[in-house]
């Protein structure tokens, strides 16, 4: 190489050539930069481990070391692998708990509490209610709705179907499907529904209340006949006492409302007769909504061995659960009876 003069005249000879540029003996060929010596050598850029290149992630390193560890694979081999070293995992894994972790670990304990205590049927809506209106707890409900699916927590849900053919309305339906009420007692709803059990089906007829979704009457029996309609209607007026001609009842055209018992009954209470379409639910949709709420968690979660078991379960889920505790979205997450109680001290109330 020819040699070079500095500022000071002295001569000094240019930079050596890299070990990787110089050329190939026997071959007059330069290597290619970024190979290595030797058969089988590996490329220093691909690395040898578990994470891309230049990767460096010590946390989720740490945090694969302690799930591999949980398969009963030694710590050191695991460290070994992913390029951490045991000090440093140990270090990491003393460390506490965050703040927001040690946050959402007390939440979820709170809605695993709550959804027990609704028989595993609240969703996220009626948690986050519960939450909220019942515990006092500051929380956002797309932050319940995270940690319950994390979780896989979630509350019964029906599945939509078919709707029915609507009929043309009779004379004699004095609602007209407007369900809103504005006092308690001023519109009720009725129907029948059964369920079958070992021994045989068991009936239930039950009115609900349209301003508060109360039930307050019902009646159970072994057959469905014109006395199972009218003992729920006589329980409903015994327990409310409404002013005479102040209250329909509303009802489908079931042979048991039809009846000429039924009817005297009704006059004789002073309740408004009213029935919707033939062979069209919807025209008392309210209470065939209770009564899916009440076959979705209840009725059909198990088998039921004897009617006495059924009548049993059906009067404590609608004393001791619907009504007091169940809250419903139309009236603002409360409950049947703190709604009615809501309306009963509210200062605008004559």
């Amino acid at each position: 190489m020819p040699e070079q003069l500095d500022s000071t005249g002295r001569g000094r000879r240019g930079p050596r050539g890299r070990p990787d540029q110089r050329r190939e003996e026997g071959t007059g060929r330069t290597a290619p930069q970024g190979q290595t010596a030797g058969i089988g050598g590996r490329d220093p850029q691909t690395g040898g481990g578990v994470l891309r290149p230049r990767e460096r992630a010590p946390k989720i390193r740490y945090s694969l070391v302690r799930e591999i560890a949980d398969y009963d694979i030694p710590v050191a081999v695991a460290c070994r692998v992913l390029g951490v070293s045991r000090s440093g995992y140990k270090d990491w894994l003393g460390r506490p708990t965050s703040i927001r972790k040690q946050s959402n670990a007390e939440l979820l304990k709170l809605i695993r509490a709550v959804h027990a205590e609704s028989r595993l049927s609240y969703g996220a809506p009626r948690v986050h209610a519960e939450l909220t209106l019942g515990l006092g707890e500051r929380v956002n409900h797309k932050r319940v709705e995270r940690l319950m699916r994390e979780a896989g927590i979630q509350g019964i849900y029906r599945r939509k179907g078919r709707r029915n053919p609507v009929n043309e309305p009779t004379e004699e339906d004095l609602v007209q499907r407007a369900f809103d009420a504005e006092a308690p007692d001023r519109l009720w709803v009725t129907d029948i529904t059964e369920h079958p059990t070992a021994e045989g089906k068991l009936y239930c007829a039950a009115v609900l209340d349209c301003f508060s979704r109360r039930i307050v009457g019902h009646s159970i029996d072994i057959r469905q006949t014109s006395e199972l309609v009218i003992d729920a209607m006589a329980a409903s007026v015994t327990r409310r006492k409404p002013p005479a001609a102040s209250t329909v009842l509303h009802s489908d055209h079931g042979t048991q409302y039809t009846s000429w018992a039924f009817g005297k009954r009704l006059r004789d209470a002073g309740l408004l007769g009213s029935m919707g379409t033939v062979g069209d639910c919807f025209d008392n949709a309210m209470m065939e909504s209770f009564w899916g709420t009440m076959q979705l968690e209840l009725l059909d979660t198990k088998k039921w061995s004897t009617r006495a078991e059924l009548a049993a379960a059906v009067f404590e889920w609608i004393e001791c659960w619907y009504n007091p505790f169940i809250r419903h979205s139309s009236l603002g997450m409360l409950s049947p009876v703190a709604f009615e109680e809501q309306h009963r001290t509210s200062p605008s109330t004559d």
